[in-house]
């Protein structure tokens, strides 16, 4: 093979790359533009719509431009049950400023009927969303409980805490930064 079959080989090989891409490029919209949903800091929040203990259907993406912090959890589970007073605690200071608590029970691996007395016991008042199918925990690549998500007003994960229980000094600080 001569220097220039190669030359126009490689051209070729070139020239059909470059038609591949063309033809293939999402001209649709619907691809994510590379804002592709993570569980991880710098990616936006995976959307997801559940139902509250009081049957309010809830979804993410409707509460843009609200502060929220995501938190998955079970009455059986001790850190999550430790940290439940200082989430409140901290729900009711900042509520007025734009902070939204959803707090993701996980039903599929809890106890339905253990959850309104543990709602009363630690006198919860932020929203509690029930997972019996395990969507969240899915999309949310869940892995440990509790596990808590801190999503800015643009929707974007700024924070994610893994474990617990948290002091009340963190969420503190990463509510005010996502509230800013």
């Amino acid at each position: 093979m001569t220097i220039l079959h190669r030359r126009l080989a490689s051209l070729l090989v070139l020239l059909f790359g470059l038609v591949w891409i063309v033809v293939s490029a999402d001209r649709t919209g619907s691809s994510t533009a590379g804002m592709i949903p993570a569980p991880q800091a710098g990616f936006p929040a995976p959307d997801f719509e559940l139902q509250t203990t009081a049957g309010e259907t809830i979804k993410l993406s409707n509460l843009r431009g609200q502060a929220v912090l995501v938190n998955l959890w079970t009455t059986w589970c001790p850190p999550c049950r430790a940290e439940m007073p200082a989430i409140e605690k901290i729900y009711n200071e900042y509520k007025d400023k734009g902070l939204i608590v959803l707090a993701v029970n996980m039903t599929y691996q809890d106890t339905p009927a253990h959850i309104a007395p543990f709602i009363a016991e630690y006198g919860l008042t932020f929203r509690i969303l029930l997972d019996d199918t395990n969507s969240v925990g899915s999309a949310y690549q869940l892995r440990s409980l509790p596990s808590s998500f801190f999503i800015d007003r643009r929707g974007i994960i700024r924070e994610v805490v893994i474990g617990g229980p948290m002091a009340e000094a963190l969420l503190r600080t990463r509510v005010e930064e996502i509230l800013k």
